[in-house]
Formats: structure tokens, C-alpha cells, sequence
């Protein structure tokens, strides 16, 4: 399962297990992801990388982790891809990326409704 669109800023693997742990809907421990991305996949990948991968993620905290016994259940710590974008966005450019998001929605009209929703509905 190779993304067609790869999660910016992700690795293709790294893309295919957030996209793995978003469709599952619900935490998985490595050997269930692996399992999964082997599906249709020759070579298989081997259990360390995918275990490499996913500590990674967490580490990024893309993805949050759970001891289960002797190893961990891992979950999405971000809704989707935009989630880790807007996220690298802002650690990379901080308020100024911020600046820049609100100047961007008013000059559209129907973006800046969004926008002060958004903002009241928080």
C-alpha cells in the first residue's frame, strides 16, 4: 500500500503507517501494522523497521504510545495529514506562520467566516 499522495513532510513508510493507524480507528501494537502493510507487499518488511518507524513517530508525536505488556499500542496523535502539516508549519515558523494564515484568510471572504467560527466555537 503505497500512498498516492504522500503525507508531506513523512517518509513513504512513515506515511503508509499513519495512514495504516488512521483507517484502523483504533490502537495497534507493531506486529498488528506490520501484518497489515505485509498484506501486498514483496519483500516483507521486517518487524524492526516497522517498530524503528513507529518510535520515530512517536517521538515526532505524531503518533502516542501505550505500554501493552512487553511492547506498546500505538494511536494517531493527529487527526490526518493537514494535522501534521499545520504542526511542522508552526514549529518551523511560529508566530509568523500564524501571521501569515490570517492575512491568507482575509482575502477570502468565505475563508475568514471559517476562521472566526472556528475561533468562537473554541
Amino acid at each position: 500500500m503505497v500512498p498516492s499522495d504522500p503525507v508531506k513532510g513523512l517518509g513513504p513508510l512513515e506515511a503508509e503507517v499513519m495512514q495504516t493507524l488512521w483507517a484502523a480507528g483504533e490502537p495497534l501494537t507493531v506486529r498488528e501494522v506490520l501484518e497489515r502493510l505485509n498484506r501486498h507487499r514483496r519483500p516483507a518488511l521486517a518487524y524492526t523497521t516497522v517498530m524503528t518507524v513507529m518510535a520515530r513517530l512517536a517521538e515526532k508525536e505524531i503518533l502516542r504510545r501505550e505500554l501493552d505488556g512487553r511492547g506498546y499500542r500505538y494511536e494517531a496523535a493527529v487527526a490526518d495529514a493537514a494535522a501534521i502539516a499545520v504542526r511542522e508549519v508552526v514549529r518551523d515558523h511560529g508566530e509568523a506562520a500564524l501571521a501569515q494564515f490570517v492575512d491568507e484568510a482575509r482575502a477570502d471572504p468565505k475563508l475568514l467566516r471559517r476562521l472566526r467560527r472556528l475561533m468562537e466555537d473554541s
